[in-house]
């Protein structure tokens, strides 16, 4: 493209890659998907939110599970499902950024979110008697903000390290705008955004990982230990649903990252991307609903009562 069009106020981005003749099956397909998220999210919110007997440190942490879970498909979907039925693949650069930002404040935030979540099964299985003592709601909101924290503070400096760049390109290298792809745009050495990028993985990587395996491994001990059934079934009870969640983040994470690797599989890609953004979402109030057994309660509760009354 010509330099006027590359210093523009838009980019431009790249094509889903779907058929034409697809166009209307992926576009519904999608919009049912997106809606399905949010009712099943903002329902376990709701629910959380005004029964009182769930205002327990778990169900709260797990609502920043499905707030960041509905954060990061809107800022994905919507645009997404607009593309798919219109030719125009505009993007203003400064939507573009906010899209850059929240994709990967999402991501970030699935990791942060989900250590603070491993700590609180921990005090609850190797703490029991202490862990009202521990898990205040001071300790709560203190948790729950230092995740969302870590996670912006982390996304912020890598943005800002593309910001600085000047443009000498238009076309975005995704069918969203990531990180990667923005800075791309740039003609400038990107020396620092790939040194902070690989230290941005690791950090996140490690800290998740390594907080999930030592928490879990010394839950494991605990029970082992004391051999005490009713210990160990509250173990498996609370605990199943956090580390399914995490390993099917991890996998579909993983896997995303691996696809890069092979170019030649764009379509494939691009779908690893999309199920990596929904299934962790629509799995998450699922698995909660149904492993948790105060929640499954009330969801049923809830179910009976519109039952009856109809």
């Amino acid at each position: 493209m010509d330099n006027s069009s590359s210093v523009s106020d838009n980019v431009v981005l790249e094509e889903l890659g779907h058929p034409e003749s697809f166009a209307d099956a992926v576009f519904f397909t999608l919009l049912f998907v997106y809606i399905a998220l949010l009712i099943t999210n903002f329902g376990v919110l709701v629910i959380i939110i005004r029964e009182k007997s769930l205002h327990q440190p778990m169900y709260l942490l797990f609502c920043n599970l499905s707030v960041n879970d509905i954060l990061g498909n809107t800022i994905i979907l919507p645009r997404l499902l607009y593309d798919t039925i219109s030719k125009d693949r505009l993007i203003s650069y400064n939507a573009c950024v906010t899209q850059v930002f929240f994709s990967h404040t999402y991501g970030s935030a699935s990791h942060t979110i989900l250590i603070i979540m491993a700590i609180d099964r921990y005090v609850a299985i190797c703490n029991p008697l202490r862990y009202s003592a521990i898990m205040t709601t001071k300790a709560v909101v203190t948790l729950s903000v230092s995740a969302w924290a870590a996670a912006l503070v982390l996304v912020g400096v890598l943005v800002g390290l593309s910001l600085r760049l000047s443009r000498c390109k238009s076309l975005i290298s995704n069918f969203y705008c990531d990180n990667a792809s923005l800075f791309k745009l740039s003609c400038e050495d990107v020396s620092a955004n790939n040194i902070y990028g690989l230290f941005y993985t690791v950090v996140l990587l490690s800290s998740s990982m390594g907080t999930v395996a030592i928490t879990y491994i010394r839950i494991a001990v605990v029970c082992m230990t004391k051999k005490n059934a009713e210990l160990n079934s509250k173990a498996i009870q609370t605990c199943a649903s956090h580390l399914v969640v995490y390993l099917i983040m991890l996998l579909t994470g993983y896997i995303a990252i691996i696809m890069h690797r092979f170019p030649e599989h764009r379509l494939l890609r691009k779908l690893i991307i999309i199920l990596f953004h929904v299934i962790p979402a629509h799995l998450n109030p699922i698995i909660y609903g149904l492993q948790t057994k105060h929640l499954r309660l009330k969801i049923l509760q809830i179910f009976a009562r519109k039952i009856s009354h109809s």
